[in-house]
Parts: structure tokens; C-alpha cells; sequence
């Protein structure tokens, strides 16, 4: 597994929590098995080879930041979302901005080019090139204001 199979199962996971109450070391613990990714393989190519431990926690230090870190990642996004409220962004496109704006911020070993350019290519999977091009905004406004500063 290469390191944007494992960014992406992030975003999957940091969407996942929008629908769950179970603390994210709870759903992380059920959803980084062997059996799990075994279960899902059938369904999404992306879980047919489960994470070692180094992509492990990875994808464990992602989904942890983003949900310690939401608010203040939201607050980002509704700042860039230039006439958008955050309440009518596409569930999927915050959790690909959460991810990468973690990265950006809390993950100096990542080039913030890297973590902005993976979670365009990722929400092309599932966006249309409209939000795409939204997101793209939203991360090249977030990464030349906030690291400006």
C-alpha cells in the first residue's frame, strides 16, 4: 500500500465519522483489521491489501487529527468557502480538505504541495469537476494564506 492508498482510506474514515459516535481510536480499531479490509476488498480495490503498521498508523495519526482538530479545520474551510455555508459543502469534499489541511498543518514530513495535490486526485474519485475545482480554491487559498502568515 502506497502512501495515498493510505491517505484515502483516511478521508474514508474521517467521513465515517460524521455518521458514528464511537471515538475515533474505537472505529480505527474496527476498521484497520485485516478481516475488515477483507470484507470491504470485494467492494473497493483500495481495501485489498491491508496496512502495515507505519501505514497503519498513519492512517491512526490522520483520523485522530481530524477529529481533535475539526472545528479548527472547518473554521478554515467556511473561511475559504467564499460565499458557501460549510453546511452545504459535500460531506466527502470536507473530509478530502480536513485531511489534507491536517497534513498542511500538523504534518511537517508532508510537502504541503504533496498533501494539496493527493486530495485533488482523490476527490476526483468522488466529486464532480466542479467541487473539484472548489476544493482545489478553497486548498490553494488555505495553503498561500495560513502558511504565509
Amino acid at each position: 500500500m502506497v502512501r495515498n492508498t493510505a491517505r484515502e482510506i483516511a478521508i474514508h474514515l474521517s467521513y465515517e465519522l460524521n455518521f458514528t459516535d464511537k471515538p475515533a481510536e474505537e472505529l480505527l480499531d474496527q476498521r484497520l483489521t485485516a478481516e475488515a479490509f477483507a470484507g470491504l476488498a470485494e467492494e473497493d480495490d483500495l481495501y485489498r491489501e491491508a496496512p502495515n503498521a507505519k501505514q497503519a498508523a498513519y492512517i491512526r495519526r490522520l483520523v485522530r487529527g481530524v477529529r481533535e482538530h475539526g472545528a479548527e479545520l472547518d473554521g478554515y474551510i467556511e473561511k475559504y468557502a467564499k460565499g458557501w455555508k460549510f453546511s452545504r459543502i459535500p460531506m466527502v469534499a470536507s473530509a478530502v480538505m480536513r485531511v489534507a489541511m491536517y497534513e498542511v498543518m500538523y504534518m511537517p514530513d508532508i510537502p504541503n504541495a504533496a498533501a494539496i495535490n493527493e486530495a485533488v486526485e482523490i476527490a476526483k474519485k468522488y466529486e464532480m469537476p466542479e467541487t473539484v475545482k472548489f476544493i482545489n480554491g478553497i486548498l490553494g487559498s488555505f495553503s498561500r494564506q495560513e502558511l504565509s502568515e
